[in-house]
């Protein structure tokens, strides 16, 4: 898409899949484990009728749910690139004042009306109400109830306790935190947000390669644009590819499915994986509302009746390719943040989930990961069915004939499934989850019929972007994670994905908005917006940030002071060195005039 203000491209362009010049190489710095980006507020999710969680998927314009404080979230540590380290999986980065309370960046029991609408409008003209309308109807088909979050353990997993739900208090109504659109609001016109940005967009602590997309959000119109189809380093923003991605190829309501079927030989038991990184070992997993392999083996159990287990055999046949991609940092697997990409792993490879929980409420999301994810998934699962270690062994599943039963070899003995993707979206978004972004990018490719490895990944969700109408050229993937640093994104093809997103035409697309931290409230935003120059931005700029060594990136919405909703991607990778601050408060001041300036 080309924008105003964009130059035409020459012969002597950067390709989009070449790599830029890295300021820091004559330094030997790095690009980190994307350690600086981790999101320091957990998601809470209330006890439903089904004991399933509910999400915290919302709308750029809801408030956020009531709790017994309604400070600004703390942000802790950020940790720059990988020549200062990665830091300690104990290090904590902040913590969640909301305690057992709520998360603050989650639904309401229902949306608020558009800012400034006093009677009807016509229906092209009504777009925050089409945004809550659209996720409402989303969450809504696949059985998911909307309503404010409960406690903490929520998120942390177990099962809520009834009795403390009958005898709490009633939580008071929900503040209004984002300010609501006004779909009427006058648009910016293109003169003034260049007026406006163009002087910010030149900081010096920028570098000398910053690429920045500014649109309507219900018009699609274009209003700035500098370098916006340039592909560039997304970092750690590659997520909300990945998320539309997945939600249009696969559906907010499809499950990732863990099945057991019968070995060869009798009592051989067959874990066949699918990609469900969430799978706990029991009640006491890590993600809310997982599928458990105590389950599993309980099936199992049943279905081999007066025969007993002897054997464990893990079939994770369905993932090809390398475990790590092959552009990651050597530290990634031990950083905290990745690990090996297998199609069974349970708890997103933690090695102790309850001390992974605790260093989570704290704000601290790294945790020392498996090295060999499959092999302590399939362990868990034989101590389960009674069995050894030395029981437990890789291979793949047999062919299963056409009637097969349960003790025939091939024959299913039990199945669970995942949280529907518009929950496993969420987290990822709110979380910045790294491995569960690899896992829903591997979803992509098995939904298109490409290999579920990191090359078939990037292929189907260069394809997927193709079919919504995305500017897919502008798009080059080494992951969905946004650890890699050879991946490159447009500007432009990020607003036109939030615009696809927010404007009701693909209503599976909304969930997206749930899990964007919020200026001055939650997440990475949680401590920026703080100042004078930037104010104006806390609570109207909901954005997914990224941050690398030499990369900061930015892209959301933000609603003006006369309430239009506009998107934006800023990104920047030839940030100074030691400047991943100084580039973070440049990004800052550019959205936060966004949303004071007017611009017409």
């Amino acid at each position: 898409m080309r924008v105003p203000g964009t130059e035409p491209r020459t012969n002597s362009d950067r390709a989009l899949g070449q790599a830029p010049p890295d300021p820091h190489a004559a330094a030997g710095a790095r690009f980190p484990a994307l350690g600086p980006d981790r999101p320091i507020v957990p998601p809470t999710f209330p006890t439903t009728a089904s004991g399933g969680p509910a999400p915290t998927s919302g709308i750029p314009t809801s408030p956020a749910p009531a709790g017994p404080s309604r400070e600004r979230q703390p942000v802790g540590q950020e940790y720059a690139g990988a020549g200062v380290g990665v830091p300690p999986a104990a290090a904590p980065t902040g913590r969640d004042p909301a305690g057992a309370g709520g998360y603050p960046d989650g639904p309401v029991s229902a949306p608020p009306d558009a800012a400034g609408a006093t009677g009807p409008a016509p229906r092209r003209r009504r777009l925050p109400v089409v945004l809550a309308v659209v996720l409402l109807l989303v969450l809504a088909g696949v059985g998911v109830a909307v309503v404010r979050p409960g406690p903490v353990a929520g998120w942390l997993g177990g099962e809520a306790d009834e009795t403390q739900a009958d005898t709490a208090a009633p939580e008071p109504a929900p503040s209004v935190v984002l300010a609501g659109a006004d779909p009427n609001a006058p648009e910016p016109t293109p003169d003034g947000v260049r007026a406006a940005l163009d002087p910010l967009v030149r900081a010096a602590a920028l570098g000398d390669r910053v690429n920045v997309s500014v649109a309507d959000v219900l018009t699609g119109q274009p209003l700035f644009g500098q370098g916006a189809d340039d592909g560039t380093v997304p970092a750690s923003v590659t997520k909300l590819v990945t998320a539309v991605t997945v939600l249009a190829a696969r559906g907010p309501g499809y499950r990732i499915p863990t099945r057991a079927v019968a070995g060869a030989n009798p009592g051989e038991v067959v874990i066949v994986g699918g990609g469900d990184i969430t799978l706990a070992v029991d009640r006491n997993g890590f993600y809310p509302g997982a599928a458990r392999l105590d389950d599993l083996a309980d099936q199992v159990k049943r279905a081999l009746g007066g025969t007993k287990p002897t054997k464990v055999i893990i079939d994770g046949s369905l993932y090809s390719g390398p475990t790590l991609e092959p552009a990651w940092d050597e530290d990634i697997p031990t950083g905290g943040y990745g690990s090996k990409i297998t199609a069974l792993m349970t708890d997103g490879a933690r090695r102790d989930v309850a001390q992974a929980k605790r260093d989570h409420d704290a704000g601290n999301h790294a945790a020392p990961r498996s090295s060999e994810p499959d092999l302590a998934a399939g362990r868990s699962f034989a101590r389960l069915l009674g069995l050894p270690n030395s029981a437990v062994t890789r291979g793949t599943a047999p062919p299963a004939g056409a009637d097969a039963t349960a003790g025939a070899p091939g024959g299913e003995l039990g199945k669970v499934e995942s949280p529907p993707l518009v929950r496993l979206v969420d987290i990822m978004i709110t979380d910045s989850d790294n491995i569960l972004a690899e896992a829903l990018a591997r979803q992509v490719a098995l939904a298109r019929n490409q290999p579920a490895s990191f090359v078939g990944a990037a292929a189907a969700v260069d394809q997927v972007a193709g079919e919504l109408g995305l500017a897919a050229d502008e798009l080059a993937l080494a992951d969905g994670s946004g650890l890699s640093r050879t991946n490159r994104i447009s500007p432009s093809l990020l607003t036109d994905l939030i615009t696809l997103a927010g404007n009701g035409d693909h209503p599976e697309l909304a969930a997206i908005f749930g899990g964007l931290p919020v200026g001055g409230w939650s997440g990475t935003l949680g401590d920026r917006y703080g100042t004078a120059a930037t104010e104006s931005g806390a609570g109207v700029v909901r954005a997914k940030t990224g941050t690398l060594t030499g990369v900061s990136a930015i892209a959301g919405v933000v609603t003006t002071k006369e309430g239009r909703l506009l998107t934006f991607a800023v990104l920047t990778d030839r940030v100074p060195a030691d400047g991943t601050d100084s580039a973070r408060a440049a990004l800052d001041r550019i959205t936060a005039t966004l949303a004071s300036c007017g611009c017409r």
